[in-house]
């Protein structure tokens, strides 16, 4: 179930499924309150975190890369975030009564059914009717501006309404099918995400963003290297490697233990990377073998 303003939101019943997605997306961005809740995040001055190698940070945050999640608990973290997102979006859920939130990092309309039921786990247990505050930030209007709006959504219809559209639209039909009770607060994707250079370019305005678990305010935001830890470099190559990983199709990758606030990264079997060490194998094997005669020859 979805809500704004603390009431139901209305929609068409008589659409299908994945048309009432599409439905429901559009009519809440068109929201007065949501929109007035997106001028009101673009007017906030993006924050750059970093962390200088010689002190140690007052504050404690979780940093997700794509497809990565968290769930965490306020007794320990006091923020959590996710950057560098073009089409992708960033979603946090948080429960007011207790400050638990989670974030994922959405890449794919495939993630997000499993996705939600992996962020879901821990936030709500015994008190269903309790109303989760729902921020939505990322991906823009990747199409072109001359792309009308149409009534049915074909497949080829589906290609150009672009990455972002579908994955929104994906987003909230789960929202709305889930027996939860989501409060969107925050819906700053799409359009409201979306700046023009000169020549008609559309950028995003913001690539991710901060929520702090003790107030449920959110701020714009982008993180430097000494923020995008730990173990960056093995957990960006883990995104890649996870596409092969029949273990992670359709779910988000685990990255953080709630209960023992550890990084726990989770790991994965990777095609790729084996192909690729039995190539080097090979290849030595051969230059072994060419090689062999002639060092015979230097010893003789």
């Amino acid at each position: 179930m979805i809500l704004v303003d603390g009431l139901p939101f209305a929609s068409d019943s008589s659409s299908e499924p994945q048309q009432q997605g599409w439905d429901t997306l559009q009519a809440l961005l068109d929201h007065p309150s949501l929109e007035s809740a997106s001028n009101a995040l673009k007017a906030i001055p993006e924050k750059k975190f970093s962390v200088s190698q010689d002190s140690v940070p007052e504050r404690r945050w979780v940093y997700l890369f794509q497809r990565e999640y968290a769930t965490v608990d306020p007794a320990f973290v006091n923020f959590v975030g996710t950057a560098e997102a073009t089409t992708c979006m960033g979603l946090a859920i948080r429960n007011p009564e207790n400050g638990m939130t989670s974030v994922a990092h959405l890449d794919s309309p495939k993630v997000v059914d499993m996705g939600l039921s992996q962020m879901m786990s821990l936030l709500v247990q015994d008190n269903m009717d309790v109303e989760l505050d729902v921020h939505l930030v990322g991906g823009f209007k990747d199409v072109s501006p001359n792309h009308g709006n149409c009534n049915t959504r074909s497949e080829n219809q589906a290609k150009l309404d672009g990455y972002s559209f579908p994955l929104g639209a994906k987003i909230i039909e789960t929202l709305w099918k889930r027996p939860e009770r989501f409060h969107i607060r925050t819906l700053f994707i799409l359009q409201h995400n979306t700046r023009r250079d000169p020549e008609g370019n559309a950028y995003p305005i913001f690539h991710g963003f901060m929520i702090s678990t003790s107030t449920g305010s959110i701020i714009p935001a982008s993180f430097d290297e000494t923020s995008r830890c730990p173990d960056e470099i093995v957990r960006r190559i883990r995104v890649s490697a996870s596409y092969e990983d029949s273990r992670w199709k359709g779910r988000l990758l685990e990255t953080y233990e709630t209960q023992t606030d550890l990084f726990k990264i989770a790991p994965c079997c990777c095609c790729i990377l084996h192909r690729l060490y039995k190539n080097i194998q090979i290849r030595k094997s051969s230059l072994c073998v060419l090689l062999h005669p002639l060092l015979r020859h230097q010893i003789l």
